[in-house]
Order: C-alpha cells, then sequence, then structure tokens
C-alpha cells in the first residue's frame, strides 16, 4: 500500500472564508500514484474546517448567515466563557464544530469518487494567520 501527505497553508484575511480545494486535493491524489484507495482531508486548526458541498455562492453565503445566527461573533467575555481567558474566538470554535473537521474520499481509477455537484473546501472562522490543511493519501 501507498501513503502520500501534502500540506496546505491558508492565510485569509477575513475572519470567515470557504475556499474551494478541490483541484488541490486532485492534485495530491495525482501525486500520490494511488489508483485505487483514501483521501483524508483535515483541517489542522480548531478553528477551521474542511467540509464537502456545492459550489454555489447562494449556499455559502446561507452558511455564513447559519452559522452567525448558531454562534455569533462577540469578543466579550461575557457571552462565552472561552473568551474569560483573553481569547476572542469562541465562536470560531463553535462555527468549526458544526461543520466539521475533516472528509474521506474514495478514489477510484485515479480519481476522486464524487457524488454530483459535490467539492471540497476549507472553512475559515477566524482567519488572518496561517493555517494548515493535511492530504494524506492511501491505497493502491
Amino acid at each position: 500500500m501507498k501513503s502520500y501527505t501534502k500540506y496546505l497553508t491558508f492565510h485569509l484575511p477575513s475572519r470567515v472564508a470557504f475556499v474551494n480545494i478541490t483541484a488541490q486535493v486532485e492534485e495530491a491524489v495525482r501525486e500520490s500514484g494511488v489508483r485505487e484507495g483514501l483521501v483524508l482531508v483535515n483541517a489542522m486548526h480548531i478553528t477551521a474546517s474542511v467540509f464537502i458541498n456545492d459550489d454555489e455562492p447562494g449556499l455559502h453565503e446561507d452558511y455564513r448567515k447559519w452559522l452567525e445566527q448558531l454562534a455569533p461573533f462577540d469578543p466579550s467575555p461575557q457571552r462565552y466563557a472561552h473568551n474569560r481567558t483573553g481569547e476572542d474566538n469562541a465562536d470560531a470554535h463553535m462555527k468549526r464544530q458544526i461543520m466539521g473537521r475533516e472528509v474521506v474520499v474514495a478514489i477510484t481509477d485515479g480519481k476522486l469518487d464524487f457524488g454530483p455537484w459535490e467539492q471540497i473546501f476549507y472553512g475559515e472562522f477566524d482567519g488572518r494567520r496561517p493555517k494548515r490543511v493535511l492530504i494524506k493519501v492511501i491505497g493502491e
């Protein structure tokens, strides 16, 4: 069995953003030489996410609004106990929990084996500093 590891680094200027990383994952699969297997893609930071969905701007705007309703940004220590530690990003931790840490996609005949419209996204919820994403390809 083969194994291949690649890291992506993001340093997004906005607090919240969604970035389609499908092409980078496809490139890692090609580089790996794996024809049949799995690829794991995971955010290596507790205020970021990796998820699969449609690459449709209206949906992304809906996610932003929905997540902000569920866990509003509030840097004060009154709303979130986590912010009493000197941090101001408790909402970002909660948004990440909802959107998920990672995805696993099957590789068939050297390609990501997606359903219709599926794409892989990096979700940023506390931007303005470097964060990494792990791509781990395993298979034959």
